[in-house]
């Protein structure tokens, strides 16, 4: 036995994370696992149980100099181009990720994680991962062949407001991201107000939307190949269909798209519908 006082940090498992989501699922103290109720996703301070705990200096060690962040960048690597959604990442609070389902990404610079992580969740990215991932896994090699625009790229100006492509995608990203108090560290990386807004699902509904059209429009996707796209995810589909009666993912992506359309062809600014702080 030892008298040392260590400090301990969860490990992250891929079922406990979702898209722009820390907090999908937790441990129950029998070992069960369980979806995170929505009254629990509003909750600040609720925070997701791991199974199993790891001490921080093994943490430390395992990352040494590449990452000195008290959050981290990852994605599940089970998956299969039949599921819901074929690539599922994240950004975690502070803690121990990942045990072998989950796989780091320490993009350099940090501050390119919130736009990274909107591309790798866009529906645009999926579709062209599905094509890839032939098994049940996603590795490092499959996501080196998949399209990310490059960093000067994205540090152009979006054609349709004052900023660029990162700065756009990012406050987007931290909007969905920071709703709870241990994202605070991410918060205050980049400059934002902590636990900005209750866990809202029709709010992040529209932010997604807008994130998932941006990105469609960034890849030079037409609208003909977005409607063909989003009817390529048809458990997406169904889903829709048995909550609401319609496709309600395809009809909002496209209404945005189409907005965003609009401003370009008349050099106007795009006006975000959805009610939120936003430069």
């Amino acid at each position: 036995m030892t008298e040392t006082v260590e400090r301990m940090l969860p490990l992250y498992e891929a079922k406990m994370i979702h898209q722009f989501d820390h907090r999908w699922a937790t441990y129950e103290p029998d070992g069960s696992v369980r979806d995170v109720t929505l009254a629990e996703k509003q909750d600040p301070g609720f925070v997701a149980l791991p199974r199993y705990w790891v001490r921080e200096k093994v943490v430390m060690d395992r990352l040494g100099d590449r990452w000195d962040r008290e959050w981290l960048l990852g994605w599940r690597d089970i998956c299969r181009s039949t599921d819901e959604r074929t690539m599922i990442a994240t950004i975690n609070g502070e803690g121990a990720s990942p045990e072998g389902g989950t796989l780091l990404s320490l993009p350099e610079p940090p501050h390119g994680a919130p736009a990274l992580l909107a591309l790798w969740n866009s529906f645009a990215f999926d579709f062209v991962a599905r094509q890839k991932v032939g098994g049940t896994h996603l590795k490092y090699f499959t996501m080196r062949q998949l399209p990310v625009p490059a960093p000067d790229q994205l540090s152009q100006r979006v054609p349709w407001a004052e900023v660029s492509w990162k700065d756009w995608l990012e406050v987007r990203v931290l909007e969905l991201l920071v709703d709870s108090d241990d994202m605070n560290a991410l918060a205050v990386d980049f400059g934002v107000a902590a636990r900005r807004r209750v866990w809202d699902m029709e709010h992040r509904r529209g932010v997604r939307a807008e994130l998932d059209a941006a990105t469609f429009h960034l890849f030079g996707i037409a609208r003909d190949d977005v409607d063909y796209i989003m009817d390529t995810f048809p458990i997406v589909k169904r889903k829709d269909l048995a909550a609401s009666g319609s496709y309600r993912t395809k009809e909002l992506i496209l209404e945005v798209y189409d907005a965003m359309q609009g401003a370009l062809d008349s050099g106007q600014s795009y006006l975000s519908p959805f009610e939120w702080e936003q430069p």
